[in-house]
């Protein structure tokens, strides 16, 4: 056991947590995670984001890669999801998944519906750069992402305003 000291009347319990709506946010990577699968044949990258800007600053977005799978195309997905993510922050190379946090890119949120008595929550439905830049074209000699303004006729997110 461990002694808490702890009064709930001088704090405000937390609320439902709800999806924040489907849409593009600038986010960076703060934390990840390689864990095992529920079935402990696999293993999965966990993700989290941190949406960097806006009305939802702060909130926090988690992405499972499962890189080991003994499903070809789950490791595939798994696969593809990853080089758009190295792609999108501009670190091609990672030896560690630390060196992709802190770096921006821009993810598109979509919702989940919940199943099994589980809410509905978010999820990414793709990745990518703050320069507006496709993804397919990132080489090497490509310049590291920015949050540079991209130009245009379609409204501009906030990160991409100057």
């Amino acid at each position: 056991m461990t002694e808490l000291n702890f009064d709930s009347n001088v704090v405000d319990p937390m609320g439902k947590f709800t999806p924040i709506p489907v849409d593009d946010y600038l986010a960076i990577i703060v934390d990840s995670e390689m864990k095992d699968t529920k079935k402990g044949d696999g293993k999965y990258l966990l993700l989290t984001y941190e949406v960097a800007e806006g009305d939802f600053k702060g909130r926090k977005i988690f992405d499972a890669l499962n890189l080991v799978n003994s499903n070809t195309q789950t490791v595939e997905i798994a696969q593809r999801a990853l080089s758009a993510i190295c792609r999108a922050t501009g670190v091609l190379h990672p030896k560690d998944s630390a060196e992709l946090h802190g770096k921006p890119l821009v993810i598109s949120v979509g919702i989940r519906a919940g199943s099994n008595g589980f809410e509905d929550k978010n999820n990414i439905r793709g990745y990518s750069r703050t320069d507006g830049k496709e993804l397919k074209d990132i080489t090497d000699k490509t310049p590291a992402v920015t949050s540079a303004a991209v130009g245009g006729e379609k409204k501009l997110k906030p990160w991409q305003r100057k």
